[in-house]
């Protein structure tokens, strides 16, 4: 997801925060508060390479995993809510950042009514859970947020603004955790997208990514050293993760959906890299004849023929056909390809979630984890079943399995209360 970015408006409040700290501990007795971090598109090579000291001592204090899979489609709205719910999008019902339904009109992440929509959000996340068990939760502009779910709200959420930077919202999220057990919230959400931007506009190797990387990863710094500094970091269950990587795109690597199937046939749900097509009526056998099978550049499916491996095509929000753009490649309507300045890179996600470039981060760090632990690759959904045990609340039926996690938590088993 592409979203603006303010520097001057970061770096002040990165100075704020450097002058805002509490010195008041967490008494032990106290609940172990959950923070969950997602930095968008932060793919997970892009540890060690010098540019996250911050997010490198973080996992050598903790637990960090070789990498995280993302979900299909690995777009920022469904891997965000399959986070936070342990559903595959195709479940939970966020099945790509645009989809359409019946009586509800059109879903688009740019759209605020869409979005605070609680009817697009067919699954409760761990935030309504805790709420729904007595316990109060922050959301900082996390997917799914700023909407009403199961008639529930967050105690506190703030919806997404491009204005505020990263570290108003770290000084947000410090705050929180560092207020009186009384109205202290047991679980905070934070969602940061400035490497996700610049990723986007810049490709995901360009100097500029590069920055954003450094940039987020020091917002990341001030807020342990806050909590350093007030006594409270070894008392803060903190995970943190992104929803998926990012592929650099050639500016001349774009296949326009008119040429992948007539207007006049077809409606183009979504495009991108996971590109969905429905039929116009009588028109589905002609569709059908034209798209089906292997092209230059992509494939597509009827949605109820996609590769098992996606666990993606029964959800009615999922149009009958799925054409899956392969690495490196975007399906753009023609008015918008014609827009791609030659000799130029970009970058983009939405590939086959087995793909090394899709590959996301996962770091965990606190009183329910082991110190220096590496786990193998797991399934994004699995974080769910952690953090519900993390928090002691009932697990709903989900998609997740904590058995990969296990090995990160200390021997009291996750049990921090």
């Amino acid at each position: 997801m592409r979203l603006p970015f303010d520097r001057v408006a970061w770096l002040a409040a990165l100075l704020a925060l450097a002058a805002c700290t509490t010195t008041r501990p967490l008494p032990s007795a106290e609940p172990v508060p959950l923070l969950l971090i997602s930095v968008d598109a932060l793919r997970v090579d892009y540890l060690d390479r010098g540019d996250t000291p911050n997010l490198d001592r973080l996992a050598q204090q903790g637990v960090r995993a070789d990498w995280m899979n993302p979900s299909y489609p690995a777009l920022t709205f469904p891997n965000h809510f399959t986070l936070v719910t342990g559903l595959r999008p195709d479940h939970h019902g966020v099945v790509h950042n645009t989809m359409r339904e019946e009586g509800l009109g059109a879903f688009r992440v740019a759209d605020l009514a869409a979005v605070g929509d609680g009817r697009w959000w067919r699954a409760a996340p761990v935030w309504i859970e805790a709420e729904k068990a007595g316990m109060r939760t922050a959301v900082w502009a996390w997917p799914g947020g700023a909407a009403e779910i199961d008639g529930v709200r967050p105690t506190r959420w703030v919806p997404y603004n491009p204005d505020i930077g990263p570290a108003r919202r770290i000084q947000d999220v410090v705050r929180w955790l560092q207020e009186p057990a009384a109205t202290r919230p047991r679980f905070v959400a934070l969602y940061l997208e400035q490497v996700d931007n610049a990723g986007h506009d810049f490709g995901p190797d360009a100097p500029q990514t590069r920055a954003a990387v450094r940039e987020v990863d020091a917002a990341i710094g001030m807020l342990v050293g806050a909590l350093e500094r007030s006594r409270t970091l070894d008392r803060v269950n903190l995970v943190l993760v992104s929803d998926h990587g990012m592929a650099a795109v050639e500016s001349g690597n774009v296949v326009t959906v008119e040429d992948i199937v007539p207007m006049e046939d077809a409606a183009v749900v979504s495009i991108g890299q996971s590109v969905g097509i429905s039929p116009r009526a009588g028109r589905t056998e002609v569709v059908e004849a034209r798209v089906l099978g292997r092209h230059d550049h992509y494939q597509c499916w009827r949605k109820g023929e996609l590769p098992p491996r996606w666990h993606y095509g029964s959800n009615p929000r999922v149009p009958a056909i799925v054409c899956q753009m392969d690495e490196g490649w975007d399906a753009l309507p023609a008015v918008d390809a014609a827009k791609r300045k030659p000799g130029t890179t970009r970058g983009s996600h939405g590939y086959d979630p087995a793909l090394p470039s899709m590959r996301a981060m996962f770091i965990a760090r606190g009183p329910a984890f082991r110190k220096g632990v590496r786990l193998a690759a797991f399934d994004n959904v699995d974080v769910y079943p952690l953090m519900t045990r993390l928090l002691h609340l009932h697990t709903p039926d989900n998609d997740g399995d904590i058995a990969p996690l296990l090995p990160a938590l200390a021997p009291a088993g996750g049990s921090t209360d």
